[in-house]
């Protein structure tokens, strides 16, 4: 029986993209060749990146807005970097919620004047910041949707006059919102759209060639864009996959049917949290996110009991992220309602015998 999947990332998959992900990599479109031996500029692997691109833009309701739809290698950690040097020529504004939004930062330090708008460190990262002001004269905005780590997730984005970025890696593609308020969203694909090996960046391109420094070919998003993100080789198996999940979503009804599905998985672990004397949530409630729930023991000389109850329920990835410890319930798009049912019955057996 496969296990209830709470890892924060590499992501739950769902069940029949494992299984067309298995068959490729044995014998691809009955060519009689595994998928990870074929050439990427073959008209099959082209094919995939196509419709890859495609399904992205219709998702996200992007089409025929001046949008492109890059795979690049490098994770969302290489795009705290490549933003700030395709965009960032004088000064860029940042929200700092958390860790990747502080890398983000760092990078972007090397390349300007970076102003920190607002930052939610002085209590942990368990809130997200509002009322804040966004300088008009900054290059860009950027800001990270969803945080992994700590749990909180954005529920509100500011309208800005500026291009505004957005790290969306731990929640792309699990609500719906208004993207083409977004003129740049890159996102790793391991949270909620393959395996680990690329990230989506969507990039409306009329906001590049502004910078006058020279930027290096791989790091340059134009190039990418030119070049059909085959600059270099892509990452064949991973941009496959990512192309049978969204095809998965769009079959299931797309953005709008899997929000509504995460919201029951969100109150469904949330309201427990709140009910169950045995355990605390973490962040503020109104920031509270819908795909990393995080929460703790009150009383600590408990773990070991939880710890054991959780493992024999046939539940993985549960642990909070080293760097703060408790718990962590990351319920990404392909997690079932059921897996969180079975995550809230452990915690009631917890109490029934604490």
């Amino acid at each position: 029986m496969k296990k209830h999947n709470f890892s924060a990332g590499p992501c739950i998959l769902p069940e029949e993209v494992l299984q067309k992900a298995a068959d490729a990599v044995i014998n691809f479109n009955n060519d009689n060749l595994s998928l990870i031996e074929i050439s990427h500029r073959s008209q099959p692997f082209v094919d995939v990146i196509e419709k890859a691109r495609s399904l992205v833009l219709k998702l996200l309701k992007l089409e025929n807005k001046g949008y492109k739809v890059l795979f690049l290698h490098g994770g969302a950690s290489t795009q705290f970097l490549m933003t700030a040097y395709n965009l960032l020529q004088n000064k860029a504004a940042y929200l700092n919620t958390g860790t990747w939004s502080t890398k983000a930062i760092k990078e972007a330090k090397l390349f300007g004047e970076l102003i920190e708008v607002a930052s939610s460190e002085d209590k942990s990262f368990n809130y997200i910041p509002k009322g804040y002001d966004i300088p008009t004269d900054a290059d860009y905005f950027h800001c990270t949707s969803n945080n992994t780590i700590y749990g909180t997730q954005m529920k509100d984005f500011p309208e800005v006059s500026i291009p505004l970025v957005c790290d969306m890696s731990s929640d792309i593609f699990s609500r719906q919102l208004d993207f083409s308020k977004f003129d740049l969203i890159y996102a790793g694909a391991q949270k909620n759209m393959g395996p680990a090996g690329t990230t989506l960046v969507v990039i409306k391109e009329a906001i590049l060639g502004k910078v006058n420094r020279a930027i290096p070919s791989m790091l340059n998003y134009q190039i990418h864009i030119d070049k059909e993100s085959m600059f270099n080789t892509p990452a064949v198996f991973s941009i496959y996959v990512s192309m049978l999940t969204l095809e998965w979503l769009e079959d299931m009804g797309g953005i709008s049917f899997i929000e509504t599905v995460n919201q029951q998985k969100a109150t469904l672990l949330y309201e427990e949290i709140d009910r169950n004397p045995l355990f605390k949530g973490v962040v503020a409630k109104e920031d509270r996110s819908y795909m990393n729930a995080t929460f703790t023991l009150i009383n600590t000389k408990l773990t070991d009991k939880f710890d054991t109850l959780w493992q024999k329920a046939n539940i993985n990835g549960l642990h909070g992220h080293r760097s703060v410890g408790g718990y962590r319930a990351s319920m990404y798009n392909a997690l079932p309602l059921y897996s969180v049912q079975a995550l809230v019955d452990v915690m009631k057996e917890l109490e029934r015998n604490a």
